[in-house]
């Protein structure tokens, strides 16, 4: 398969349905970062069964879940949201998606009940290119990038996202999303 879009930031990408390597079977990612030194990005789809205040000391009650962000830097802790500038020092990646800002502010705005769980996801690790690499796995059709919705991120079953991306991209890509992940199923 051959991309449709130009690689950026702020786009999704999804992995070809045969991708071999378990970090990235089936996996939509968050591409929340891209220039000529690499590229780092989130998956979306992975949740891993723990909530945020398993995973950080001293963090607010909040009953938001964590997800697996990939295999690089796994002790790290990203988090994107659709707050905008109400979060200080949040990166724009996306229409309706910022990525990070001041962990003592987004603290505050938490422990004030100003941000419900619906409206952020935290990620430990994250999924990660050097220079160069991501641009040849696109070309050796590991990825298809298409246009990053909100809704991906905050509205949809992250069980659904890899599907329901690869289907509204229409033509052979609804029938690709239909495509058992596992061939024993058809």
């Amino acid at each position: 398969m051959v991309s449709r879009y130009a690689l950026e930031s702020g786009q999704l990408l999804l992995a070809e349905p045969f991708m071999i390597d378990p970090n990235f079977r089936r996996t939509a990612i968050l591409l929340c970062e891209h220039d000529k030194e690499g590229s780092l990005g989130l998956i979306l789809n992975r949740p891993v069964g723990i909530k945020i205040t398993d995973v950080v000391a001293e963090f607010p009650y909040f009953n938001a879940e964590v997800f697996y962000g990939g295999p690089v830097h796994g002790d790290s802790l990203h988090f994107i949201h659709n707050l905008g500038d109400l979060l200080e020092d949040s990166l724009k990646v996306a229409d309706g998606v910022w990525w990070g800002g001041d962990f003592d502010s987004l603290k505050f705005l938490i422990s004030n009940e100003l941000i419900t769980p619906d409206r952020i996801r935290f990620f430990i690790g994250c999924a990660g290119w050097s220079g160069g690499q991501l641009e040849e796995e696109m070309e050796g059709s590991s990825w298809i990038n298409v246009p990053m919705h909100a809704n991906y991120a905050f509205r949809t079953d992250p069980a659904e996202v890899w599907s329901m991306a690869m289907y509204n991209q229409g033509n052979q890509y609804e029938i690709i999303a239909e495509i058992p992940e596992y061939s024993a199923w058809n």
